[in-house]
């Protein structure tokens, strides 16, 4: 006989309680020779505790109609706020919004029930900003001048890979932990990558001090420390606009935060070769890098936790367990956004990691490929800071998906011919492309997980994808340095073979998002955290309608 569940926090939450005392008396009454009965089993698992976030979802909709619909009244005596007020505060004659503008509210910071947004969610987001850009700067300090790092360390070219690869595969160690501290809340996270951020980069510079040669192994292991810091802060942007914005500020504000991370491996591609002109430069180039990061680190540990109260329904509401999301992570629809979104990122990892090689040996120089790094990343940034405010209104996340992947695969495809011919403009034209498809689709695809996963908790997936993007990013490095041309080749050393693998990679993977919702299942793409916040039924992503925003709880 099962055991009375316990009583948590709301009535999702309670109902997947009961959920799981009624799944294991079921299981344990089951037949293990009956795998078909079990899948069933497991799936009704999946649509039951979707089907009890969804009830709660009604109930709050249900509250909003009628002749209060426009004001209620708790039995606490609060309010709460018109479900049709929206981020740009517009008067409305039912709404509380139009007596106090929401976003300069920083008092009466005790009143449950109410949903606003505070101006000290930018300081968090700012400073997670600025810890994505240190980070991922310190994890490209040696790629851009990776044939002065192997002098002054007296290693090869490859040994110098591994500081990008060690870095990346860190990430994949420190994921589970990554999650559970994202569950519950992004300032301990946050904190945490502040830490490992400055300890890194002190061994760092004891492993560089001397201009005369530095100590490999030391640095390796300042590397390592870099790479456990960084899914702290990579996979928390999600999670810190759920927390803090409403559904018409989360696509941007993510965007924000997740770009700053190529943003940071930019600056390290164009600014590094300025630093560093001969092996000797290495030893200062690596002090600049640490006093910028330890400068970035120190604001992290003043940020606010958590707003006084929600910025809107799906803040408040009880996220499903860490157990609980086993389950939702069996969706087919997740896993066909996880897996290119997995091999693009990685991508570009390898592609950044390695453009200097890639560029070299075909007579370009060290500065060139920097500045085609940056052009990668500043087209991608722009684009995003476009696009972003758009999906923020439109929603149209699958439209999205739909057009960008196939670019991205076209693009990869392109690039195989564009070092031999030796013109700058191949190069920078293409990696233009593959900027502004990557970074566009980035924060689309971390929003759309986020959405199809509700209510499992926005860290679950986020970190996941980008584990898995952090992980075939070092392998696709280790691919491509086994794929180098030897020295007899013309020319030599070349990565002509890693780009055709790049490419029919990319290709491969192009089908996946493109079979969202066929096959009958169009109803698996609701956007179910968007339906919370509105109050207002599913809207299903099929038809690409996201609304205007008008029925935001703010």
């Amino acid at each position: 006989m099962a055991a009375a569940p316990e009583q948590v926090g709301g009535p999702g939450e309670m109902g997947i309680a009961e959920l799981r005392a009624t799944s294991t008396h079921t299981s344990s009454g089951s037949s293990s020779k009956d795998p078909v009965n079990h899948d069933l089993h497991e799936t009704d698992v999946n649509d039951k505790i979707y089907e009890i976030y969804d009830q709660d979802a009604a109930m709050r909709s249900r509250s909003s109609k009628g002749p209060a619909s426009a004001k209620s009244t708790r039995k606490d005596g609060h309010q709460r706020l018109a479900s049709n007020a929206n981020d740009e505060f517009e008067a409305h004659p039912d709404s509380v919004a139009c007596a106090n503008n929401a976003e300069n509210i920083d008092s009466n910071e005790g009143q449950a029930g109410v949903y606003r947004v505070y101006k000290r969610r930018w300081f968090g987001l700012v400073q997670l900003t600025l810890l994505n850009i240190a980070v991922s700067w310190d994890w490209l300090t040696f790629s851009p001048v990776s044939q002065y790092a192997a002098a002054y360390y007296g290693r090869s070219e490859s040994d110098i890979n591994w500081f990008s690869t060690a870095f990346l595969f860190a990430f994949v160690a420190i994921a589970p932990l990554t999650i559970y501290m994202l569950h519950w809340g992004p300032k301990p996270s946050i904190v945490t990558a502040a830490v490992l951020t400055i300890l890194s980069n002190v061994v760092r510079v004891a492993g560089s001090h001397s201009r005369s040669g530095g100590n490999y192994g030391v640095v390796m292991f300042g590397q390592i420390l870099v790479g456990l810091a960084q899914p702290f802060v990579l996979s928390a942007p999600t999670r810190y606009s759920d927390l803090w914005f409403t559904n018409h500020g989360r696509v941007a504000a993510t965007a924000l935060a997740s770009l700053a991370n190529p943003f940071g491996a930019a600056l390290g591609q164009l600014i590094v070769p300025l630093w560093v002109t001969k092996p000797a430069d290495m030893s200062s180039a690596v002090l600049y890098v640490t006093i910028i990061s330890v400068v970035v680190s120190l604001p992290a540990f003043f940020i606010p936790a958590a707003p006084p109260t929600p910025a809107g329904p799906s803040g408040e509401t009880q996220k499903a367990s860490l157990r609980s999301s086993l389950h939702l992570l069996k969706s087919v629809e997740l896993w066909l956004v996880l897996i290119p979104y997995s091999v693009y990122v990685g991508f570009f990892n390898s592609i950044s990691s390695l453009l200097n090689q890639i560029l070299l040996p075909y007579g370009f120089s060290s500065d060139e490929a920097g500045i085609a790094g940056a052009v990668l990343i500043v087209v991608g940034l722009v684009t995003s800071a476009i696009s972003s405010p758009l999906l923020d209104r439109t929603k149209a996340f699958l439209l999205a998906i739909r057009l960008i992947v196939p670019i991205i695969g076209l693009a990869y495809l392109a690039f195989i011919f564009v070092p031999p011919t030796r013109q700058l403009a191949g190069p920078y034209v293409v990696l233009a492309v593959i900027g502004a498809t990557c970074f566009a689709l980035l924060p689309i695809a971390l929003e759309f997980l986020c959405e199809l996963s509700y209510p499992m908790s926005p860290e679950v997936t986020s970190t996941i994808a980008w584990a898995g993007g952090q992980l075939l990013g070092g392998v696709f490095i280790l691919v491509s340095d086994a794929l180098k041309a030897g020295p007899t080749a013309d020319p030599p050393a070349n990565l002509s073979r890693a780009l055709i693998f790049t490419a029919v990679i990319s290709l491969a993977v192009v089908p996946l998002p493109l079979c969202l919702g066929l096959f009958g299942r169009a109803e698996k793409l609701v956007l179910r955290r968007l339906r919370s916040d509105d109050g207002q039924g599913s809207r299903n992503q099929g038809d690409g309608d996201g609304g205007d925003g008008s029925n935001s709880a703010v």
